[in-house]
C-alpha cells in the first residue's frame, strides 16, 4: 500500500530535520532535548543540587539533559506511563501519576521535600482529529498543574508544553494566577508548523 503524500512529507521533514540529525550525531535520546536546552539557556531553569520532577519523561531526553545540569547533589524524579531505559542520576517511576499508588511513589522518592522545578513535555497520542486531540492535550496540562500544587515549593518554577487552541487562554490564566511571572516560549527546535508552545511559570506563589 502506497504511503500518502502527507505521511511521505512527514517522514521527509523528520529525516531532514537538523535537530533529528544532531540528536543522532550526539547520541542523545530525542530531539526534544534541544527544546529544554534552549529554554534553560534563556531562563536559567536548571541549577546544581536542585530537586526536579519530569512528567511524561520517556524516552528520557529531558531527564538526561537535566541530570548533567543538577549534578550528583541534585535529585531527578521522572515519570511516564511508558517504560524508560535507565539513566544515571534519575529515579524513574513508571505509571499514571493520577493513580494514588504512583503519586505515593513520587512523593516517597522526594523524601518529604518539595520540588524546585517541575517540567512537563507530555502530549497525548495524536489521532489527527483536532476535536479529540486538543481536549486530550489540555487535560494532560491541567493534570500537570494540579500536581504542581502538591509537589512544587513556594518560589519554584514550572515548564509545560501546551498546544495552542481551544482552552489555551483559560489554561494560561490559571498558570498566571499561581505564578509571579509567566512567559510563553517557542524554542527553535519546536517545528514551526506545530501549535506547541511552552509556558514558563516563574516563582510559584504557593
Amino acid at each position: 500500500m502506497a504511503k500518502s503524500k502527507s505521511s511521505k512529507g512527514w517522514l521527509k521533514e523528520h529525516f531532514d530535520d537538523v535537530y533529528v540529525k544532531r540528536a543522532q550525531d550526539e547520541g542523545v535520546r530525542s530531539r526534544a532535548v534541544y527544546k529544554l536546552q534552549e529554554l534553560d539557556e534563556k531562563d536559567k531553569l536548571l541549577k546544581p543540587g536542585m530537586t526536579l520532577v519530569d512528567l511524561g519523561a520517556a524516552p528520557g531526553g529531558w531527564s538526561e539533559y537535566a541530570a548533567k545540569k543538577v549534578g550528583s547533589q541534585g535529585k531527578i524524579i521522572a515519570t511516564d506511563i511508558l517504560p524508560m531505559d535507565y539513566l544515571h542520576g534519575v529515579e524513574f517511576i513508571q505509571g499514571d501519576f493520577r493513580e494514588e499508588e504512583v503519586l505515593d511513589k513520587i512523593l516517597a522518592a522526594m523524601n518529604n521535600q518539595k520540588a524546585d522545578l517541575v517540567i512537563s513535555d507530555m502530549a497525548p497520542n495524536i489521532s489527527g482529529v483536532g476535536a479529540i486531540d486538543q481536549p486530550a492535550s489540555m487535560y494532560l496540562v491541567e493534570l500537570a498543574l494540579d500536581l504542581v500544587s502538591q509537589i512544587l515549593q513556594k518560589g519554584g518554577n514550572f515548564v509545560v508544553k501546551v498546544f495552542q487552541g481551544e482552552g489555551f487562554d483559560q489554561y494560561k490564566q490559571a498558570v498566571v494566577s499561581q505564578f509571579r511571572v509567566v512567559k510563553v516560549r517557542k524554542p527553535k527546535a519546536s517545528r514551526p508548523r506545530s501549535r506547541e508552545v511552552y509556558l514558563f511559570g516563574q516563582d510559584y506563589l504557593g
